[in-house]
């Protein structure tokens, strides 16, 4: 079991939770929370165009397992075709900060 004795910000929590940053168990971690994030972006997006999933893949010329797997945070991002579903699909434009 975690001890928690000492915790008092988030960051101190995910640390503790995922190890420190630069650690394999952390990037993993990382990489799975913007994964997350991204399906969370495109899920909202999608909604507030009122397309379902197989609208918005026929629209970007993709497939609506590939829109369900992006929303769902499962597998690889092709990063392409992500700014295809947003621009054709969605008629956005996405931004990237480099951190």
């Amino acid at each position: 079991m975690t001890d928690y004795k000492g915790i008092k910000t988030f960051d101190d929590l995910i640390e503790r939770e995922h190890s420190k940053i630069g650690t394999e168990n952390r990037n993993k971690y990382e990489e799975n929370a913007q994964m997350f994030i991204v399906g969370e972006m495109l899920k909202e997006a999608r909604r507030e165009a009122k397309l379902t999933q197989e609208q918005l893949a026929e629209k970007a010329g993709t497939k609506k397992s590939y829109i369900s797997r992006i929303e769902n945070a499962r597998g690889d991002i092709q990063l392409s075709t992500l700014i295809r579903i947003f621009e054709k699909g969605l008629n956005k434009k996405i931004g990237l900060t480099f951190l």
